[in-house]
């Protein structure tokens, strides 16, 4: 298992427990707002944490900490993340996946399994929108799709979420997400917030263009009252919608 990062304690990344955040490195998709630019584009440059130092880490923590989150990076392209998984599990600890939902035959995979308890997975935007948000010249958003049904049936809570970016999204279109995730417990919409880890900045120095094309950074964060009407629109279809990011 390649870990890259390692956060020993968390209060945000696993709802309603103290966790540890593991991040894997490497990911299928190129959308230009992440913030883990470095895990994306080269998580080579990133010293790997040996699988055993996590393990022995968490070993000591039984009883304090109460889960693990796994996230990326994209940690579904991990070849040894079902063992991984497996010892994790070996020691008690409930599990939440972070993904991006492309890869929805491991995804099944891990529930069959009994390997994660909580899964948050990514819409990166509408339909139509998708290919552009996740940084691609295609998308099969058929395996999106797939996705959204296996954690519909699986049984074990799980949530939605959308990093909202003026430069890709419109208000519009979170009536048509909405209609996409009808019935998920719960829809998160988090506020874009530039970053100079930002995917698109590592691309553009890497090319040696400017940092800011014409000046002008190509993308920015909504209104609180955008966000409000973004949130309006989902709620016609999912009952819980939460903001996040919103002063």
């Amino acid at each position: 298992m390649q870990i890259h990062g390692f956060n020993k304690t968390t209060l945000l990344d696993y709802p309603e427990h103290i966790a540890a955040t593991v991040f894997t490195g490497g990911c299928n998709f190129r959308c230009p707002f992440c913030h883990n630019g470095e895990l994306v584009l080269d998580p080579g440059c990133q010293s790997l944490i040996p699988e055993e130092e996590v393990l022995s880490y968490l070993k000591k923590r039984q009883g304090i900490l109460q889960g693990i989150c796994v996230t990326g990076g994209e940690p579904t392209l991990q070849r040894d993340l079902r063992a991984f998984l497996q010892k994790i599990k070996e020691l008690e600890y409930p599990i939440k996946l972070d993904t991006n939902g492309y890869m929805p035959g491991v995804l099944w995979e891990l529930l069959q399994e009994h390997l994660i308890d909580y899964v948050a997975m990514d819409i990166k935007a509408s339909r139509d929108n998708y290919a552009r948000a996740a940084g691609l010249p295609h998308i099969d958003i058929s395996r999106i799709e797939e996705s959204i049904g296996i954690l519909k049936s699986s049984g074990i809570p799980y949530e939605f979420r959308t990093t909202v970016v003026k430069g890709i999204h419109r208000v519009e279109e979170f009536e048509d997400i909405g209609k996409w995730i009808a019935g998920c417990p719960a829809y998160y919409l988090q506020n874009y917030e530039e970053n100079e880890n930002c995917l698109y900045r590592m691309i553009q120095t890497a090319e040696c263009d400017d940092v800011k094309p014409g000046g002008v950074d190509p993308f920015g964060a909504f209104s609180k009252e955008e966000l409000e009407q973004m949130e309006e629109l989902a709620r016609k279809y999912v009952g819980k919608v939460v903001l996040r990011g919103v002063e």
